[in-house]
Formats: structure tokens, sequence, C-alpha cells
């Protein structure tokens, strides 16, 4: 949910941005009716949406699809009362709900907006007609069956995994199963005395085991094939070793493999994609250092994600596609409780099958607090590489990783900053990463790369200025911006790239720009559009326009305005001269 100062800071935008623009999953903006009853329906309704979508901030009294200020906040009327509405959407939803209304004054309209602060809980929620929907990016859409359905996994109302299995427990063990668990448990320094546990005790301690039966989540672990094929008939993985789009060189499939169990499947499908996963040796003064186009890092955890998180109702795969430049993993079932690709880096974290998850957590083969997906992507940064794509396909979630080939200088620079105590987190590989490709970024792209809130962003970018030494920052307010030192861009680049200092683009541009706007005008000719302008420096339209701000002490002015707007050089050009003068 936001805070009152986000939502103030958000309305000042509104001159900028329609409200539309600024609507996310937690987030929306409605006109107040006219009506008085559709206006307690319209409450309703959102407070029903937002609950189901994990809870967020309806802000009541902004129109949402015009520019200004003025003409988007028209406020809601003076005879409405907020502790009213609170009841109104209490008597008429089911389960209750009660949100929390707050009174926000302004100075348009009539003076007064409605936040609606609505706290997510224990969905699926309708009004009392049984009606409901559920937020989904920043729509409402009906909530369905298969929402409904889905709504029941987030609670953990179904979990599949905590189902007992009614055969004797022995008869469905695998040996080669419980020992490979227990090796990739060792490597993640699992406590040893658990691990030196027996087979039965071991999976108690998991707490797999149900009245001396052993549940789905346990049969994952240690099952063995046949076993597994019998009582999990939808789960599988497959590996295709792609030629194309359309056509595979090989193709490995567990239920052939009998390679099912979790622990031997991770173990497989590692194995096949290895193969073809190059490995390059990096030097760092007498060392060397080998790192592998997919990191194993990256690998293990999109594949455990993709063998835990899969939705176990339905008929398909965990499918591994690995094409010559590019490794996919997607498992069956969407992302879950309002993650979205946008958020997941920070969302609380939520479990389709939490009973195996916990187990596998007790083992430290995941982690409960969110940090898989964090590890992926640095894993992925730290090597100068592009972190994963993240794709959420419905009733699939598919990791895109490129194969990229590991920088040796951005790597060292890692390993000096270890020594030297200094730590980056995910926020900082990320910027520097995205200021190696681009000249610079402000707060609110860079709060989009990192999942953050802008005030969060600003805090880690300050952070990066005056604590780590490793980015310059210019302009003010919304203007600000931030970029690579020029010797720390230099040194991240390496030895590979052209020496270049990033101060020195701003004047190339100032002068092409400056020099094409006179031509024209000595030509008779219009100037040009912020969009030209984009297209002759490869500029973002926010760039474009503190550039033409620092040309305006060279006689550069804008003409007109909206799309009509374009800049023209206002000052006196020399008349050529001819050859008889």
């Amino acid at each position: 949910m936001r805070e009152l100062t986000e939502v103030r800071a958000l309305l000042t935008r509104l001159d900028e941005v329609e409200a539309d623009a600024l609507e996310s999953q937690d987030l929306d903006f409605k006109e107040w009716p006219a009506d008085h009853r559709h206006a307690i329906r319209l409450a309703v309704d959102m407070a029903v949406c937002m609950a189901n979508g994990g809870g967020g901030t309806v802000v009541l009294g902004v129109r949402d699809r015009v520019v200004g200020r003025s003409q988007a906040i028209l406020g809601v009327p003076a005879t409405a009362d907020p502790h009213q509405l609170k009841r109104d959407i209490y008597e008429r939803t089911a389960p209750k709900l009660t949100p929390e209304v707050v009174e926000l004054a302004v100075p348009e309209g009539t003076g007064r907006l409605f936040l609606m602060q609505v706290h997510g809980g224990l969905p699926p929620y309708t009004t009392t007609a049984g009606a409901g929907t559920v937020r989904r990016g920043k729509d409402c859409v009906p909530l369905t069956g298969d929402l409904r359905d889905r709504l029941m996994v987030e609670r953990g109302d179904s979990d599949v995994t905590a189902v007992a299995v009614a055969e004797p427990v022995e008869s469905l063990l695998s040996a080669a199963a419980l020992e490979r668990l227990r090796d990739l448990a060792r490597q993640e320094q699992a406590p040893a005395d658990m691990l030196r546990k027996s087979d039965l005790d071991l999976l108690g301690a998991l707490e797999v085991l149900r009245d001396g039966r052993l549940t789905k989540a346990g049969l994952l672990i240690a099952g063995n094939a046949d076993a597994i094929a019998r009582h999990l008939p939808n789960y599988s993985w497959t590996h295709e070793r792609m030629k194309s789009a359309t056509a595979y060189v090989d193709r490995a499939d567990g239920r052939d493999t009998r390679e099912l169990a979790l622990p031997l499947a991770l173990q497989a499908l590692e194995s096949r994609i290895n193969a073809d996963n190059p490995i390059t040796t990096v030097e760092h003064g007498l060392h060397h250092f080998e790192f592998r186009a997919y990191p194993t890092v990256a690998l293990r955890e999109a594949l455990l994600n993709a063998l835990c998180h899969l939705d176990l109702r339905l008929a398909s795969p965990v499918l591994v596609k690995q094409f010559p430049r590019k490794l996919e993993i997607s498992n069956p079932g969407g992302l879950v409780g309002g993650i979205t690709p946008a958020n997941i880096l920070h969302h609380p974290p939520l479990a389709r099958n939490p009973l195996l998850v916990h187990a596998l957590s007790k083992l430290r083969l995941v982690n409960r607090s969110n940090l898989g997906i964090g590890r992926m992507f640095e894993a992925m940064l730290i090597e100068g590489k592009e972190p994963p794509l993240i794709v959420d396909e419905e009733s699939a979630v598919r990791v895109v990783f490129k194969r990229q080939e590991t920088s040796a200088s951005f790597r060292e620079f890692i390993a000096d900053e270890g020594k030297a105590g200094r730590v980056l987190d995910v926020d900082h590989l990320l910027v520097l990463s995205y200021l190696l490709g681009h000249g610079e970024i402000d707060t609110a792209a860079a709060a989009e790369l990192c999942q953050r809130r802008d005030a969060e962003m600003r805090d880690i970018l300050d952070e990066m200025v005056q604590v780590y030494d490793y980015l310059e920052r210019g302009g003010a307010g919304r203007g600000t911006w931030w970029r690579l030192k020029p010797a720390l861009h230099r040194r991240l680049e390496g030895a590979g790239h052209a020496e270049r200092d990033q101060r020195i683009d701003i004047d190339v541009a100032k002068t092409r720009v400056l020099n094409m706007l006179k031509q024209r005008q000595q030509r008779g000719q219009a100037g040009l559009s912020n969009a030209e302008v984009r297209e002759v420096t490869g500029y973002t339209r926010q760039q474009v326009n503190r550039l033409i701000h620092e040309l305006e002490a060279e006689s550069v002015r804008m003409v007109g305005h909206g799309r009509g707007a374009r800049y023209e050089y206002v000052g006196s050009v020399p008349a050529k001269k001819t050859k008889s003068s």
C-alpha cells in the first residue's frame, strides 16, 4: 500500500502524465461518480478487487485519462463521509472487509480526495451479491473459477504436496534419491546432525510424514520412479537441445530416464545443460578462475524454482529448452499472489506447494525469504552479464538466460570491492550494468529497473555517490540524473573497449543538434521535434529536454505546444560568403 507522502508525490506528476500511467498492481485512481449509489458500488468493487490481489491503495476522486492536475483531480463531494464509506464496504462484502479510508486535502476540485487502503487477507472475497474481481497488473479481472482456484492455492488450502500416499513408506523410497539429497544439502551446509539421520528419521525431520504415511512432498524429494509415476501422473521434466525454434537435436524425458525424484532430476538437468555450457578462464593476479556461460548458482536456483513451484494439477512437464544462444526453463503454473515479473525481486514470498518448499528450505536447498530470484540475478550480474528475463504466461512461468561471455574487467572489479569490504547487492549491480550501456539514469528509470519505490531508489543512488563513489550526480528535482564516474566506466568496460569519457557525449550531442538547427534556420526550414532530436542523439525524452535547456544559452528555443512543438535556433546565422565577396 502507498503512504500519504508517496501519493502526494505521485499527484505532482499529473501535469506530465495521465493517472493511468502511474497505476500498478497495488495502486489505482478512480473518479468519484456523481450518483451516490454508484460511488458506493465502485468503492465496494475496488475493495474486493484489491483484497483479492494482495492489497493496495485506491485514490478516489481522480480521473485517470487526462493530463494536468486541475483537469484530473475532481475530488469527492463534501457530503461523502469516510467512516460511512468504510461501514458500507463492510456491510456489502463477504468475508467482511474493513479498509482504512483516509481523507487527503488538495487545492483542486472539491478540495478533498479519499485514499482507500485495502489490506490483503484470506481471499477469495466477493460482494454480498456474489460478484468478485481480482487485481492483475493494472486491471480488475473477473474472479472466474480458475482464478478462485488459484487464490485457494495461494492460501495453501489446496497444497497437493501435503496429501499423504496410502502405501507403505519403504516401498515408495529411492535410496539413490535420498543419498543425492544428502549430497546437495551438504553442499549448502545443511545441519550435519540432520543429514546423519536414518532415511525415515530424516523424512520425519523434514516434516513430510503424516501419521506414518509419506506425503507427496516426500515422494517428490525421495520417491522412486514407479511410485512418482503412479501418484503424480502429471509430473515430469523434459530437456530439449534446440537447433531452431521448431526443431531439436536431441531430447530427454524424466519418465524415460527414470530420474524423477527432485534431487535426481536436478542432477540430470544440470548434467545435460552443462554439456553445452562452456567455461571461460579469467586470470586475476596469480589465480585463474573458471566461469560458465550460465553460472552454476543461477542455473541451480532457476531449476529448483521450476521443480518446486510447478502446478502438479497441470499435465505439463518442467521444460528446459537449450538453444545455441539462450536457455529457457519453464514450469507449469503462473505466478501467484500478485507476484509479477515487475515486482518479483522484492515481493513477499509465496509458495504454490508450501510443504515441499518447507522441506527443501530445512535442507537449505531453497530459501523461504524470497532470496532465490535475487541470487539468480546476482550470479549473472557479478560476471558482467544481463540478468535473466522472467515471463509470466498465465499457465506457465518461463525464465530466459542469454548465453554471454564473462566480463573479466567487471568480475575483477567485484573481487577487488569484496576484498575492500564493499559488498554490492542486486540494486547496485543492476545500476552499474545499466550505466555501462547507457549514458545516464534518472530516478524513475532506476526504480523500475530495480523494482523499488522512487524514495528507496534515491537513497540507493545517493549511497552509490557518497559512500561507494561510483556515480556522479547532476540536475535537480525530477530532472536529477546519475552516471558512472569516467574512471570507473573505463575500468568496467575493460581493454576490449575504446576508452571514452561519458561527459564528452553531451557536448558532442549539443554541438550536433545546434549545428543542425542553425543549418535548418539558414535554409528556412522548421526546427526539430523532440522525437527527431531523439533519433539524432539516441537520447530519451527527458535527456533531450535537458539538452535543449542547456542550449538555451545558445539561442535555442521551443516553439509551439504539445505534439506540434519544435526546437528552433532563434539567433542570427552569418550569411555564407559568395566567391565575388
